[in-house]
């Protein structure tokens, strides 16, 4: 079979996982927004709504860890599809996007158990001190998962960035899909948990999906029928095509239209209304 078949094959699977990625992400997001909600920022009452609200937090950060897999999966497909049209990409990057959600999904779920389980201790045991919850987050099992998580999220930014321009730049991704994941992955280092940052990457994963279902409204980029690199015109080259096209035009309208031939009129031929001159009357008085 060979690629641009199997590609065919394998892009609506890979679609309905970025959907599934993206809506996902969406979900653990909202849930994340309801129950119970610390009215301060202070550790202590951080820990006890936390306690409260512990199934929300463990099934928030499962569902953002599969929807951080569908968006390694979804990076990891881009990725080798570039490189069968541009072979000396390297595989660092492929590297990059699969550990990288592996370790954000994980490390995410693992920190969401450990610190449910952290607060449910903190509720039911001692003086709800802040000595006591400073201890149970200081622990070296958190600081662990804090730190395997911002890694794992650090190394899917990188490779947002990266395979997004390479897809671009073969031709698989259109422009705006392109720039769209580059500005996912800076919102996402630098705006970390914020909501524009996730709302950038849910629109790129709903965005690839709609493409890799064959359904863009210009239809799917060249690369992906030709099986070979398919670079998008440069700026510079779109407006020389555009004056060439107006140069083409504007010769076009200006060569004058062939006028009328008209035929000699020879002596002893007989004379016509057409050819008779008229003679000019004169106005009576």
């Amino acid at each position: 079979m060979d690629r641009v078949s199997q590609e065919a094959r394998l892009r609506p699977r890979v679609g309905l996982i970025s959907a599934l990625g993206g809506v996902m992400l969406f979900a653990a997001a909202a849930l994340q927004a309801t129950g119970p909600q610390p009215k301060v920022n202070e550790v202590t009452v951080q820990l006890l709504v936390t306690s409260r609200r512990g199934a929300l937090e463990v099934i928030g950060a499962l569902i953002n860890g599969l929807g951080l897999l569908g968006l390694a999966a979804t990076l990891a497909f881009l990725f080798t599809a570039a490189r069968a049209r541009k072979p000396e990409l390297s595989n660092a990057t492929l590297i990059t996007a699969v550990v990288g959600g592996v370790l954000a999904a994980v490390g995410g779920l693992a920190y969401g158990i450990v610190i449910t389980i952290k607060a449910h201790e903190f509720a039911t045991h001692g003086a709800q001190t802040y000595p006591q919850a400073n201890a149970l987050l200081g622990s070296p099992a958190v600081a662990i998962l804090q730190y395997a998580g911002l890694l794992g999220s650090l190394l899917v930014a990188i490779a947002f960035v990266l395979v997004s321009l390479n897809a671009m730049r073969v031709g698989l991704l259109t422009k705006f899909v392109g720039y769209l994941g580059m500005a996912a992955a800076a919102a996402s280092l630098l705006l970390i948990g914020s909501a524009p940052a996730l709302l950038i990457e849910v629109f790129w994963l709903l965005a690839v999906a709609y493409l890799l279902s064959g359904r863009w409204p210009n239809g799917d980029p060249p690369a992906w029928r030709t099986g070979q690199a398919e670079p998008w015109p440069s700026g510079a080259e779109l407006r020389a095509q555009r004056q060439g096209a107006t140069a083409a035009r504007g010769r076009g309208a200006a060569k004058p239209s062939p006028e009328p031939r008209r035929e000699p009129v020879t002596a002893g031929a007989p004379s016509t209304r057409a050819t008779t001159p008229k003679r000019k009357r004169k106005r009576r008085k």
